[in-house]
């Protein structure tokens, strides 16, 4: 039987180069996002190509109601999900607090936090059932230290990053695997996005280094969801060789 992983966020970045990879190696997928046209074309593409079968659900990870409902009524042989790979996610702006604006915190802290916690109540459920299952939240190196314009965007990732201990913890008497894995910088659409379509200010993020790669994180992220069962990676931080942190990068 086919193993299934359910990965929000799976239009780009991270959770696109996740669903290719795990699809490539023969699981089913749940693929969640808000786009729809990109998300048909990806599980179209991948079903094609690797004939796997792929269950695409358009929604807001931010709208509670409507996540719940989806996921709470999945078909039954959709419920034996294997990971969750909680990777919707966004940052906006690199203004200092005094000048940030109060709709972009909003809408970090209600996909960043909120999200993870709708789509995680949804889905726990079934691992209880199943006796079995694996959250992989993807939170940052903005979760482990705070840079200049990050206020909220860090305070999100920490606050998931404290999520995650929790559910590791909350959830060990179900035999329930549950992993951090905090990318640094990754050339994705994160940056566009972050500058809202500033693509001048995008490129800039990414020069004079070699960044990691969406196909980066993803290998890592498969290599996680498929030690065996006894062995659980609970926190790991993965940047590219220029970079120490969320603070430093080396530049040439």
């Amino acid at each position: 039987m086919k193993k299934i992983i359910l990965i929000t966020g799976a239009t780009s970045g991270f959770g696109k180069a996740s669903a290719e990879k795990f699809a490539s190696e023969g699981w089913n997928l749940i693929i969640t996002g808000r786009r729809e046209e990109r998300l048909t074309d990806l599980a179209k593409k991948l079903t094609k190509k690797y004939a796997v079968e792929i269950l695409p659900l358009v929604f807001d990870v931010r709208d509670r109601d409507a996540t719940i409902t989806l996921l709470s009524k999945l078909p039954a042989k959709w419920t034996k999900i294997d990971v969750l790979l909680n990777n919707a996610g966004l940052a906006l702006g690199t203004e200092p607090f005094e000048s940030a604006d109060i709709d972009n915190w909003d809408t970090m802290i209600n996909t960043n936090i909120k999200g993870t916690l709708y789509v995680s109540k949804a889905v726990i459920p079934f691992f209880i059932k199943n006796k079995k299952g694996h959250i992989i939240n993807i939170t940052s190196t903005a979760a482990k230290n705070v840079y200049p314009g990050g206020n909220v965007y860090c305070a999100s990732k920490q606050a998931l990053d404290a999520i995650t201990q929790a559910q590791r913890i909350d959830l060990l008497q179900y035999g329930i695997k549950v992993t951090s894995i905090a990318p640094g910088a990754a050339e994705t659409e994160f940056s566009d996005i972050r500058f809202k379509g500033d693509k001048k200010k995008a490129d800039a993020v990414y020069k004079g280094y070699q960044p990691l790669s969406a196909e980066d994180v993803a290998n890592t992220i498969f290599y996680c969801a498929t030690l065996p069962k006894h062995v659980c990676i609970n926190d790991l931080v993965i940047t590219c060789t220029a970079q120490a942190n969320s603070l430093f990068i080396n530049k040439k």
